[in-house]
C-alpha cells in the first residue's frame, strides 16, 4: 500500500519537525534554568516553598486567619483551646448536616497550623526554662 509522493513527503516534514522539537525543547529548558539561577528565581521559588506555597502560588493560612477562623486571640491559643474549637467548628460545618465542606477545610487548616504555633511555643517556653 504506497502512500504516493505526497504522502512521502508529508511523512519526512512531521519526522522532520519531531526531530527539531526533540532537540531545541530540552536545549530551552536548560537554557530557562541556567536564566532563573543567574536572576535568583530558583532561590525565590525555594524559599516560597518552604513558607507553605505550592506551585500554583497559593500560600498556607497565615497564623492571624487560623486564629480568627477558630475565633481566639493569641494569649487563648492553647492546646486545649484549640482543640475544643476545632471540635466545636468542624461539627457545626459538617457536610452531611448541610454544611460547608470550604469551612470545613479552613477550620482544619487553621488547627493544623495553630498545633505548630503551640508546640513552638511551649518548646520556646521549655528552653527558657532551661536557662534560668
Amino acid at each position: 500500500m504506497a502512500l504516493g509522493p505526497l504522502g512521502r513527503i508529508l511523512a519526512q516534514g512531521v519526522l522532520l519537525g519531531v526531530s527539531i522539537l526533540a532537540r531545541a525543547l530540552p536545549a530551552a529548558y536548560g537554557a530557562a534554568l541556567a536564566n532563573a539561577r543567574k536572576s535568583g528565581a530558583d532561590k525565590a521559588a525555594s524559599e516560597a516553598a518552604r513558607q507553605g506555597a505550592s506551585f500554583l502560588g497559593k500560600a498556607r493560612i497565615s497564623k492571624e486567619e487560623a486564629l480568627q477562623v477558630l475565633n481566639l486571640s493569641e494569649g487563648e491559643a492553647t492546646a486545649e483551646a484549640v482543640q475544643r474549637q476545632y471540635e466545636r467548628y468542624f461539627e457545626a460545618n459538617r457536610v452531611e448536616r448541610g454544611g460547608s465542606f470550604y469551612l470545613q477545610s479552613k477550620v482544619y487548616r487553621a488547627k493544623e497550623l495553630l498545633d505548630e504555633y503551640v508546640k513552638e511555643k511551649n518548646a520556646e517556653g521549655t528552653k527558657g526554662d532551661m536557662r534560668k
